[in-house]
């Protein structure tokens, strides 16, 4: 695990349009703007393949719509509370999320992650667990999570 001795050069926002992952957002955009880092937001996806026992025919055509609209939702997403920031490519990526942010932060080389958390608490964080608290333990670099 790395430390934060200088500012960071590259952060990584993953974004799944909720208002604590803007709030994220918004934090990494600021201090970006005040250290020259550069942002990627990242949007980690996952279209169920098996429900009930029934299997779910998803098409090609359908994951690339999927895929096309969420970066539209990024762009506009960035437009709004990242102007003063310098934006890298939006990422749009398939895989459960814990893994997909720690291996993107690990390809782009991310000094900080910024995530935020929903807050979950009791049996609801047990059964759907906290994707911010897998980042946290499982990433190369440091995480600042944003409530």
């Amino acid at each position: 695990m790395t430390t934060l001795k200088d500012p960071p050069r590259n952060i990584l926002v993953p974004i799944d349009f909720s208002e604590p992952s803007e709030k994220a957002a918004i934090a990494a955009c600021a201090l970006a703007a005040k250290t020259g880092a550069t942002v990627h937001l990242l949007h980690a996806y996952v279209i169920p393949v098996e429900s009930v026992g029934l299997a779910l025919t998803v098409s090609q055509q359908y994951v690339e719509q999927f895929v096309k609209e969420s970066k539209t939702q990024l762009q506009e997403l960035a437009a709004k509370l990242c102007p003063g920031a310098s934006l890298g490519p939006l990422l749009v990526e398939s895989g459960d999320p814990r893994e997909v942010i720690t291996e993107e932060a690990k390809k782009l080389h991310a000094e900080l992650i910024v995530m935020g958390t929903h807050g979950r608490r009791g049996i609801t964080r047990a059964l759907i667990g906290s994707v911010a608290e897998s980042v946290v333990r499982t990433a190369h670099c440091s995480v600042l999570v944003v409530r």
